[in-house]
């Protein structure tokens, strides 16, 4: 191995590290805010790419049809929920995200979706289909056990991956799809040539997490969630609403992984399953960081990207074996220095 191969799997490592790193933080964002371990985030990595590749091609995304199928659901359960309350100020509300907005989204499309349409509106229009799923999964499925413990919220999650795997090959087909990349072009530093692609996607993953570092330090819900994760009994005796926080902290987890999944498509050929490894990969990100860190769980993310290059090199067919042995380790050397603490 001569250095213009090191430098070779150096770029794809920090390329994949960068995606990595993003869907870390989500998980450790729903984690510390929600306590739930979001197993299905790499799901949301699958319908961000295959949305776009299927608009971008000319063909109707399955997400049309699961988006209103899905709003229908959050507002037969907002509906019954306002009946039992007597409490009917928020239906309006309720309306418009789960019905007005698919409704939307499905009456635009044969004006969007073309192969002549350019990819920023391809991308505006896929996002507008998959982050919305973020909030309406968590109404359905979480807010209604959202005292439950990590271990039940564990398994429901394990339960949603599932329900959304199964949702992906019915709407979206088991054929995989690519998309073009963002930039074209190469770029020449010293011994090794870099695509234009990779400079987009780290400028972007750099881009959103200093604007996640801005909305957690700087606006009013921003601070609202880091309060309900430093004490969620203490966040409702002030009157944040845990309920805001959770759906809002979905909804950031939806556009982190949609946009992932774009990102990380024109580089690797994306099934309805896919994204189940990719999360994986983000997972051990977060495990790096406790769970609890966002810093350690980018620096984790890079050296898993890293990791996964260079195995590639040397071991490919164990490649994912490596990567996911480092968790044994990790969760070793934090079990010695953790003290047991019992849940509120």
């Amino acid at each position: 191995m001569d250095s213009t191969i090191v430098l070779i799997l150096l770029q794809d490592g920090v390329l994949n590290g960068a995606v990595y790193a993003l869907l870390g933080l989500a998980l450790v964002l729903v984690f510390v805010v929600t306590r739930v371990i979001f197993i299905p985030q790499g799901e949301f990595v699958a319908y961000g790419a295959l949305t776009l590749a299927f608009a971008i091609n000319g063909q109707v995304p399955g997400t049309v049809k699961l988006l209103l199928i899905v709003g229908v659901l959050v507002f037969l359960v907002e509906l019954f929920a306002a009946f039992r309350s007597r409490e009917w100020a928020g239906i309006p509300r309720t309306a418009l995200w789960t019905l007005a907005l698919p409704v939307f989204l499905w009456w635009i499309t044969p004006y969007v979706v073309s192969e002549d349409t350019a990819l920023w509106i391809n991308v505006l229009y896929s996002l507008a289909l998959v982050i919305p799923l973020g909030p309406m999964i968590y109404r359905l499925v979480y807010q209604p056990i959202a005292e439950a413990s990590v271990l039940v919220l564990l398994i429901i999650s394990v339960a949603v991956h599932f329900a959304l795997t199964g949702l992906g090959l019915v709407f979206f087909g088991a054929e995989g799809w690519r998309t073009p990349p963002f930039m074209d072009g190469m770029v020449t530093i010293g011994p090794i040539t870099w695509s234009a692609q990779t400079f987009f996607v780290l400028g972007t993953c750099t881009l959103l997490i200093l604007a996640l570092w801005v909305f957690f330090g700087r606006t009013l819900y921003g601070r609202a969630l880091r309060a309900t994760a430093v004490n969620r009994r203490g966040a409702r005796l002030v009157g944040i609403s845990t309920n805001m926080s959770g759906s809002l902290t979905f909804t950031l987890a939806a556009a982190i992984g949609a946009l992932s999944g774009m990102l990380i498509s024109p580089v690797t050929t994306i099934y309805y399953d896919t994204g189940f490894l990719i999360g994986l990969k983000g997972f051990v990100a977060a495990i790096v960081g406790g769970l609890g860190s966002y810093p350690l769980a980018a620096a984790g993310a890079l050296f898993v990207g890293i990791l996964e290059a260079f195995s590639s090199f040397w071991a490919s067919a164990y490649k994912e074996v490596i990567v996911f042995t480092l968790i044994i380790p990790v969760l070793l050397w934090r079990s010695f220095g953790t003290v047991h603490v019992d849940e509120e």
